[in-house]
This record gives structure tokens, sequence and C-alpha cells, in this order.
């Protein structure tokens, strides 16, 4: 009877643990039911002047990126340049170097063949007055000779130690160069998809609107800055080589802007007054910071044809006034060479490539 009520009461007890130890969800109550997700509000619709603005920030950006990389591409060139010019005076170098350490070998064999001593100094212990006197002039230019080769020899060894660091900086400033181009380009695709992407999005109604939304905005700020009495003259006469510039600019007309390009069949906007310039005889800088930097300033009011006008507080754009108040430029992406007043940009200054 003991063991029968034994197993029972842990039969019993068994039951209790199992029980207990059972999963919580076979008692836990029913999940609800998701109720509908609730969504944020649609962003309002841009207007198409914000729009217009917007793709205008972009396409500048993408001009100052555009500027940066025609900077570092022109310092690569000329730094591929100077390694071509170290280049040659390495080898000229070297080879003077071989030429010095012959004749100081042929110096040392001669000596060799005659017991030790120069010709010089072999007269000099002759008995004979007269070759005596030969010999102290032979052995005092045979020193003279011997000393100003070893200090060309060192002269020529310092000079290839130079020219091997300045090889090496110039590979090194080169490699940054590179980088910066790459990080620009990838800044230029960038801006350029972005807005390309914006304009892609548009009806082509829209996109018909939002041109003239551009045209009006060029009159409004180009008849603002007639009337300002900013320029006071529109009529100034160029000079010889402003007028050849000119000339190679406005027969531009038409064609495509490229960013990075310096013709012929399309430019970006220094490329487009470079090259006016270079084809006058009067090589400016490349890009419009550097032409801003570096070409003397004007006064606006003394502006003429010819003259280049650099925009936006960067400098990062630039076109050449042809007179009565209009300038002809690469404007950005998408557009070709064109004329357009010159007020319709933010104008930093004017500076004269043959002032």
């Amino acid at each position: 009877m003991n063991r029968r009520h034994c197993a029972t009461a842990a039969i019993t007890l068994v039951c209790a643990l199992a029980l207990l130890t059972a999963p919580v969800q076979a008692m836990a109550a029913p999940i609800p039911e998701p109720g509908p997700t609730s969504t944020a509000p649609a962003a309002p619709k841009k207007s198409l002047e914000e729009v217009r603005e917007e793709i205008d920030t972009l396409y500048r950006k993408a001009g100052a990126a555009t500027d940066a990389y025609n900077l570092a591409e022109e310092q690569s060139k000329k730094q591929s340049g100077e390694i071509v010019r170290l280049t040659k005076s390495i080898a000229d170098g070297q080879a003077r170097i071989a030429e010095l350490k012959d004749r100081a070998g042929a110096q040392a064999r001669e000596q060799y063949r005659s017991g030790g001593l120069p010709p010089g100094a072999q007269l000099v212990l002759s008995g004979d007055p007269d070759l005596f006197m030969d010999g102290v002039n032979q052995a005092r230019q045979g020193q003279q000779a011997t000393k100003g080769m070893l200090t060309e020899l060192e002269q020529v060894q310092e000079d290839l130690e130079t020219y091997t660091k300045d090889a090496s900086l110039n590979w090194e400033k080169i490699e940054a160069n590179r980088v910066k181009q790459a990080k620009a380009k990838k800044s230029i695709n960038a801006q350029i998809a972005a807005a390309e992407k914006i304009e892609s999005q548009l009806a082509k109604e829209e996109q018909a609107r939002l041109l003239q939304l551009e045209k009006d905005a060029a009159s409004t700020a180009q008849a603002a800055w007639l009337s300002s009495g900013a320029l006071k003259d529109i009529n100034r006469e160029a000079s010889a080589a402003g007028k050849q510039a000119l000339a190679f600019a406005t027969a531009q007309i038409g064609k495509p802007y490229v960013w990075g390009a310096e013709g012929p069949g399309s430019y970006d906007c220094s490329g487009l007054t470079s090259q006016a310039w270079a084809a006058a005889k009067q090589p400016i800088p490349r890009t419009s910071q550097e032409q801003w930097r570096q070409l003397p300033h004007v006064a606006i009011q003394d502006m003429r044809p010819g003259d280049l006008i650099i925009y936006h507080s960067d400098a990062s754009h630039v076109g050449m006034y042809v007179g009565d108040g209009s300038i002809v430029h690469a404007p950005r992406p998408g557009r070709h060479v064109t004329l357009t007043g010159a007020g319709t940009m933010q104008i930093l200054g004017v500076v004269r490539p043959d002032k």
C-alpha cells in the first residue's frame, strides 16, 4: 500500500510540474490583428521656379568641380613636362660623369705606365734646366686640370641628386593631382546626373515652361543690371588681339558644352575663353579661377570687347564680353556656346588678358 501510495504521489507531482513548465504561448491571449499602417504625409510638390533654382545650383556646383578638374589636369601636364626635362638632364649628367671617369682612368693608367709619376714630374727630376721648367709648368697645369675635373665631377653628381629629388617630387604631385581629378570627376558626374534626373521627371509641357522660366529670369537680371548704370559705355573698341580672340569665340557658337573640353568640337566655359585668347597669340590660364587670380583686373565700367567677365563668388564661370552688354560663353551641360546678356549671372569682376 505504501509503495502504491508513493507511486501515485510521484505521478501527481510530475503532472503538476509539466503544467507549470508548459510554453507560455499556449496560454497567451491571441495576438490582435495589425491595424492599417500609418503613412507620412507626402512632401509638397516643388514649384517650377524652385525646380529651376535647384537645377541651376546643381549645375553651378558641377561648374566649380569642373574648374578643379581642369586645374589639376593643367598642373599634371606642367609637371609631366618638367619630368621630361629632368629626365634629359639626368641622362646628360650621367653621360658627363662617365666621360670624367674615363678621363680620370686614362690619367691613372698613364701614371702607372710611367712608373707612377706623371710626365711633368719626370721632367722636373731631369738635370736639364729647360726640361725642369717645362716639367714645372706641365705639373702645375696637370694639377689644375685634375682639380677642375674633380670639381666638375662633384658638381655634376650634386646636380644629379637634385634632379632626381625634383623628379620624385613631381611624380608625387602628379599622383596627388590624379586623385584630385578623380574626386572632381566623381562630383561633376554626380551633380550633372542629379540635375538631369530632375529634368527627366518633368512632363514635356513642364520642361517647356521651365525653359521659359530660365529665359525670363535671365531677361529680368539683364534688365536690372543695365538699368543700374554699372556699364556706362557698351560700345568700346576692342584691341587688335581682343578682336582676334572675339572672332574665334563667336565662331564656336552652336557647339555643345562638354566639361573639360577645349575644342575644337566642344568646350566648357574656360576652355572656350582660353582657346580664344590662344588663337590671338596671348596664352592665358586654363581655368576661370586662375584667369581671375592671375590676369589684370579692370573696372566693369571700363570693360571692352574681348575682356573676360568672371561670375559667381567662387569664380566658377567665365564669358567673353562682345559689346552691347552681351557675352559669348559655354553655359553648362545640355547647352551650346551662345550669346547672352552679361548681367544674367552674378558678376564677380572683369579681367583683361592683353592689358
